[in-house]
């Protein structure tokens, strides 16, 4: 189980991956080929029955098979070389996989049905998009834990013991991270490729519903959710400070007014 044949990896270490770049820089001592918008590099040597390689996905995810840990980590030092908008961590899952007739996924076993690549690639989607929905699930509950004291705050004291500034840039982190989540999620979805391959989409769906992707888009939709209520309380909260402020020049002035209009009765 844990000779390099059966070792299956996903990593995701940034935002994207320029593919196109990629090209050149695998190219030149690896054979490369598409799988309409998915890079694959063989890294199969001569002799070997198997083929052993990395697909790499435009989101910032790769799924290597067979690959010896000196092998990945070559792979991932050429992706860090072009990556756009690297993570401070890259996040890794670890499965193994056997050969028999029929397709399945249990226990971090993946059983492949047949050699051929595009059954890899077919698990390789729901493999990465499962790395990539970590990474969101990270951020967001990241996101949550630095913002969870401000409700208590809010309830305990009726208002909140951050400045104007302190609660512009939170709201600013906040949306940041809503964003980017946003902006990526489509990635989710059951990927394009299977409009013409529909014969290997009963394999991407087992990988999807054993890696439960359905009911974690899910849960993370509401903790988005959850830090869009966030948002509903700082912007309260700045405009609550931003009255008061108003409310305090208000009765200054008056005051101011009322102390001249004393002193002109007296003098």
């Amino acid at each position: 189980m844990d000779s390099p044949s059966s070792r299956c990896t996903t990593y995701s270490s940034a935002v994207s991956f320029p593919l196109k770049k990629l090209i050149g820089r695998f190219s030149a001592h690896h054979e490369v080929s598409w799988f309409r918008d998915v890079l694959y590099v063989s890294c199969k040597k001569e002799g070997d029955l198997l083929d052993r390689g990395a697909f790499i996905f435009p989101y910032g995810a790769a799924v290597m098979w067979g690959l010896s840990p000196q092998q990945e980590k070559s792979i991932l030092g050429t992706l860090k070389k072009e990556e756009d908008q690297p993570y401070e961590v890259t996040e890794k899952e670890s499965y193994t996989y056997i050969y028999e007739s029929k397709a399945a996924i249990v226990s971090d076993q993946i059983t492949l049905p047949t050699r051929q690549l595009e059954a890899k690639l077919a698990f390789s989607h729901g493999l990465a998009q499962s790395i990539k929905l970590s990474v969101f699930e990270g951020a967001a509950q990241k996101t949550i834990a630095k913002t969870k004291d401000i409700p208590a705050q809010l309830a305990k004291h009726g208002k909140i013991s951050l400045s104007r500034k302190q609660i512009r840039k939170m709201r600013g982190s906040l949306f940041i991270e809503r964003s980017s989540i946003n902006l990526h999620f489509d990635v989710l979805d059951v990927p394009e490729y299977f409009w013409e391959h529909f014969e290997l989409e009963p394999i991407y769906t087992l990988t999807a519903n054993y890696l439960d992707l359905e009911t974690r888009v899910e849960i993370l939709n509401q903790r988005l959710d959850v830090i869009h209520d966030l948002f509903e309380v700082l912007g309260n909260e700045l405009n609550h400070q931003h009255s008061s402020r108003l409310e305090w020049i208000i009765i200054l002035l008056i005051a101011i007014e009322v102390v001249a209009s004393f002193v002109r009765e007296i003098f």
